[in-house]
């Protein structure tokens, strides 16, 4: 029983992980009806793609993220909202390691999103330390496929050996991989220069879906190596970090300056140019604002060789994701 309808995927998405999340990103109730106006932003602008995860939202506000779009969604009422696609990440906890587990990880989520997901994702591969969980969680996920439960099927931080692997074993039960998503971005090259990721993606007709494009905002341009840094560990990292990345900032706001664009319209644009979809977080209006104005213009292929050289000659990167794989 298959939905009929497709997975709609525009060229950009918004993330959703501060949605709901105290501990990194400070989030508190108080800020819903801004989040309702960026989701409403985004939505009416063509940013119609939601990443979010059952893991997402600290403490007693797991799934926050998930009840939140629900929300917004059922109370959206302009343009664009057939296209909404909501994407989340389903996390290889422990305790799931059956497809039934799986099956009803997703269903959890639907019940907080009070309708179903478009696209559900492997949060994680468990090939780096538990191998063996990870077939069950992996027929769960085709089996929601095949159930019609969800439009398409997605991974989450696999690298190309793995990547083909899930491929292979999909394939034989005729279900297609829509989309890889890994940590992609100026800062964190590594999944394609190193990994070469977005070649088995493109051999393999999947879309490649970069998350934190702009380096959990070192990317922007609006912190300095004096500070004042974010609170809690982006603090730390980026008090770490900024250093290391001076000319590649510098080359980020040359072009940016001449663009007369910002830097992290400049950075989010650069991934688009390298033919992912780009999932910027966004808690305020006027960074979704921001975010937006990276469409509707592309680098020529000079802007983005100079962009490219600067991001490999930086000493400093962004700490890979632990559960990346090969």
């Amino acid at each position: 029983m298959h939905n009929n309808q497709a997975l709609y995927l525009p060229s950009m998405g918004c993330g959703t992980w501060a949605w709901g999340n105290r501990l990194l990103w400070g989030y508190d109730q108080s800020m819903d009806n801004q989040l309702q106006a960026v989701f409403d932003l985004c939505v009416s602008n063509g940013v119609t793609l939601f990443d979010t995860g059952d893991s997402y939202g600290t403490g007693r506000l797991k799934g926050r993220s998930e009840q939140l779009l629900g929300q917004f969604t059922r109370e959206y009422t302009g343009e664009g909202k057939e296209n909404i696609c909501i994407a989340t990440k389903l996390a290889a906890y422990p305790w799931r390691w059956t497809r039934s587990s799986m099956v009803s990880a997703c269903k959890s989520s639907a019940q907080r999103l009070g309708r179903n997901v478009d696209l559900v994702q492997m949060h994680w591969s468990t090939a780096n330390y538990a191998p063996w969980q990870e077939e069950g969680l992996l027929d769960g996920l085709a089996d929601l496929y095949e159930q019609g439960q969800v439009l398409g099927v997605g991974l989450s931080n696999y690298g190309p050996k793995r990547l083909k692997h899930v491929q292979q074993k999909f394939a034989e039960r005729g279900v297609a991989i829509a989309t890889l998503q890994v940590q992609y971005s100026l800062l964190s090259t590594y999944p394609v220069t190193q990994l070469g990721v977005k070649d088995v993606c493109d051999e393999l007709g999947i879309k490649m879906i970069a998350y934190s494009p702009l380096a959990l905002g070192l990317l922007t341009g609006k912190f300095s190596e004096q500070g004042p840094f974010p609170k809690g560990i982006r603090g730390l990292l980026f008090r770490q970090l900024l250093p290391g990345i001076r000319p590649l900032l510098a080359s980020l706001r040359e072009v940016a300056q001449s663009r007369n664009k910002t830097m992290s319209q400049v950075a989010i644009n650069w991934c688009i140019c390298k033919g992912t979809i780009p999932i910027p977080g966004a808690k305020s209006v006027e960074q979704a604002r921001e975010n937006i104005g990276a469409l509707g213009w592309q680098l020529d292929a000079g802007e983005v060789a100079e962009l490219d050289k600067a991001a490999a000659s930086t000493d400093k990167k962004m700490v890979q994701n632990i559960f990346q794989t090969k």
